[in-house]
């Protein structure tokens, strides 16, 4: 499966308020899912660290959870998953050229010069 059939695929398990919507309510709950999950991401490196062993499948579990609900988001916004990628990229191609890989790109002052 491509990433842009995984993104509408999506929509099969999207059973929260205002799903589908594209919606102040519906990026709401899909942000604040987004972060749920990615501290879950977090949680489990963290168990890592201190020792604990994390079967490999639990944490793909969590990073699988964290892309169903960027590809949800991409969806409210009305774009799909290729198209961030690709700007994504895009993006750190210029960073690159420019040396901007490290810091802060949304503060370093070459960075704005771009923009």
């Amino acid at each position: 499966m491509n990433i842009n059939e995984y993104q509408k695929h999506t929509m099969e398990f999207a059973v929260y308020p205002g799903a589908g919507e594209h919606s102040f309510q519906e990026i709401n709950y899909l942000v604040h899912g987004l972060t749920s999950e990615a501290g879950e991401v977090s949680g489990k490196l963290s168990k890592i660290i201190r020792g604990d062993v994390v079967p490999p499948e639990m944490f793909l579990a969590e990073v699988g959870d964290v892309l169903w609900y960027l590809a949800r988001i991409a969806d409210n916004l009305q774009v799909d998953l290729e198209q961030v990628a690709e700007y994504n990229y895009n993006k750190l191609v210029e960073r690159k050229k420019l040396n901007l890989l490290k810091g802060s790109g949304d503060t370093n002052k070459e960075r704005k010069e771009m923009i």
